[in-house]
């Protein structure tokens, strides 16, 4: 990277710029039917909310980590991530900083306790399953869009492309129904209650890491093997390189 690329970098994450500042809208309460459960099961309510428009960038994290260091790459222990930690940041002096071209593309690798610490740090939560869930269903058009064609195409595309395109901006996509953008197409994002599989020390089949993927009835749907082979495989020190988050309250 060239200097006057670290020159910028620094000057950016010190505040003097405000990329990619996430907004909340606010989520009317409801219904939704889980993935993998037949038409006919109860419907689980979900209570009014808040969410984040758009995942959190790396700009936005790389101003946690300078208020609250002990998030830093190199500075949190193998109990809360994993080594490749933030590992797309560079070196700057003594810290990590995102690239300046990464500044409004959403952060990844980051642990789900390091997202957790971060939405903590806000005043807000991660988002729990249900929540998560409920908004990812709504389609540009209606709450539930489930059964558009060109809603499950995105999320097939995505999947097909297998990473190849890379990261994009944030919030540069039409939102849904509910003001919401990136919900699908561009990372999976870590859950409020998803840590419970960790506390009870394996796998459970009713959590799941949500993001880039949507409900389905059919267990022989695509996507929703997709979706099963993330949640079981996750543990809140792991790190990817599509995994981030957003917050809720």
């Amino acid at each position: 990277m060239k200097l006057h690329s670290y020159l910028f970098a620094a000057v950016l994450f010190s505040g003097c710029l405000n990329v990619g500042a996430a907004g909340m809208v606010k989520i009317e309460g409801g219904s939704y039917r889980p993935l993998y459960l037949k038409k006919d099961t109860p419907l689980i309510p979900v209570k009014s909310f808040q969410l984040d428009k758009t995942p959190i960038t790396n700009a936005e994290f790389s101003r946690f980590v300078q208020k609250h260091p002990q998030w830093q790459r190199g500075k949190v222990g193998v109990r809360h991530a994993e080594a490749q930690y933030l590992s797309h940041w560079v070196k700057q002096g003594n810290a990590y900083v995102p690239k300046a071209t990464d500044a409004n593309k959403p952060v990844v690798n980051v642990s789900w306790f390091a997202a957790h610490a971060y939405c903590v740090a806000q005043g807000k939560r991660l988002p729990t399953i249900d929540e998560w869930e409920y908004v990812g269903q709504a389609s540009a058009l209606q709450k539930n869009g489930t059964n558009e064609a060109s809603y499950n195409r995105t999320i097939l595309d995505w999947y097909a492309d297998g990473g190849r395109s890379g990261l994009r901006d944030v919030g540069k996509g039409k939102a849904n129904f509910y003001g919401v953008h990136d919900m699908h197409g561009m990372i999976w994002e870590w859950t409020e209650d998803f840590n419970s599989s960790l506390l009870n020390g394996g796998s459970n089949s009713d959590l799941y890491c949500g993001g880039g993927s949507n409900n389905a009835t059919d267990p022989s749907n695509y996507v929703a093997f997709m979706r099963f082979g993330i949640r079981t495989s996750l543990k809140a020190p792991f790190v990817l390189k599509n995994l981030g988050f957003r917050c809720a309250k």
